[in-house]
């Protein structure tokens, strides 16, 4: 699961999630640099792999056309693993996400994840703009992932192919925020990864169905678990609670239904929210899996949530909206690793 010279964190890799951010003045043209940037900067430090994320109509996100976006990360890294955290697939014909993947691995060879979710990553307006139907079915996400492998394998059936694609045996994962995708994943026998940085809530849930009902495939002996956790890390204490005042800006703002572009750091988070909304924001950004703090006390936190889920792999998003800001962050966080 994780190439031969990447360093890791009591034993275990560490990697990065990526939304391309678009911070306040700046444009999705800006963003990408950034994305090359910090994906150069946490190679050189041991990460694991770079997973961007499909979402839409979200002016602080660019990490909309996923794929394409992976084979831009791709080609400007060495060795690191490249995918998506994850592909939205019910946006999509399972065809074209078939042969965009199949595509990136043949450019990419032994590099390439493709992680998939359910959920459309949008409001609905957008998700019909993206789908042209409402009338989704929860039954359709597991034919979907059926045809998708049924794609990538040696010998397909059926009359339809997809070129390239065949053959390639891309390692796919399920994503979920709930149990539908544990369970679907255990009992394929695929790796896992849940979004416990947005749905800390039913972190521990998920996880048990996960493993209580896992069988095991070709793909894997045993369960996989990845966990999302939000870090945000500088020199002082204080200096980091300050910079993770975007992201509480950020989620306030998606609270409210009118998401914004990444606004920089304030003073004073209680001057924007009322005491109702930053509670509702605390519960998404739990303390368990948002981390702010200075080195010392991410490494108690991850220590505890290792302790707590046995988990295999984190992925850590840092939402900070300076570029050298965040990429010290990760600085900070590839000290901790061995």
């Amino acid at each position: 699961m994780k190439r031969k010279n990447v360093k890791t964190f009591n034993s275990i890799p560490l990697s990065v999630l990526d939304l391309a951010p678009v911070n306040e003045g700046s444009t999705p043209a800006e963003s990408f640099p950034k994305s090359v940037d910090l994906a150069q900067h946490v190679e050189k430090l041991g990460f694991n792999r770079y997973w961007l994320a499909e979402h839409h109509n979200m002016p602080g996100i660019a990490s909309s056309a996923t794929s394409v976006l992976i084979g831009h990360i791709a080609g400007a890294t060495n060795e690191m693993r490249v995918g998506a955290g994850g592909i939205m697939l019910p946006n999509h014909a399972t065809l074209v996400i078939a042969e965009q993947f199949g595509t990136l691995e043949s450019l990419y060879p032994g590099r390439i994840d493709l992680g998939l979710g359910r959920a459309p990553g949008t409001d609905q307006a957008t998700a019909f703009a993206l789908r042209r139907t409402l009338n989704q079915n929860p039954e359709d996400f597991p034919m979907q992932v059926k045809e998708l492998e049924n794609y990538f394998a040696d010998e397909p059936s059926g009359y339809v192919r997809a070129v390239p694609g065949e053959g390639l045996q891309v390692p796919i994962w399920l994503l979920g925020s709930s149990g539908f995708s544990a369970q679907l994943a255990a009992q394929k026998g695929l790796p896992f990864s849940f979004a416990s940085h947005f749905a800390p809530d039913y972190m521990m849930e998920a996880l048990k169905l996960y493993h209580d009902q896992f069988q095991p495939s070709h793909v894997l002996d045993e369960p996989y678990v990845m966990l999302g956790v939000n870090i945000i890390t500088a020199d002082t204490q204080e200096h980091a609670e300050w910079l993770a005042t975007s992201q509480q800006q950020q989620f306030l703002s998606l609270r409210r239904g009118e998401p914004t572009k990444l606004k920089p750091p304030i003073d004073n988070i209680d001057d924007v929210w009322s005491g109702f909304e930053r509670a509702a924001v605390e519960q998404t950004l739990s303390s368990q899996t948002t981390m702010v703090g200075d080195k010392g006390l991410v490494k108690e936190k991850l220590d505890a949530l290792l302790e707590a889920t046995k988990a295999d792999e984190l992925i850590i998003n840092s939402q900070i909206y300076n570029h050298n800001e965040r990429v010290r962050s990760y600085e900070i966080i590839g000290e901790l690793m061995e």
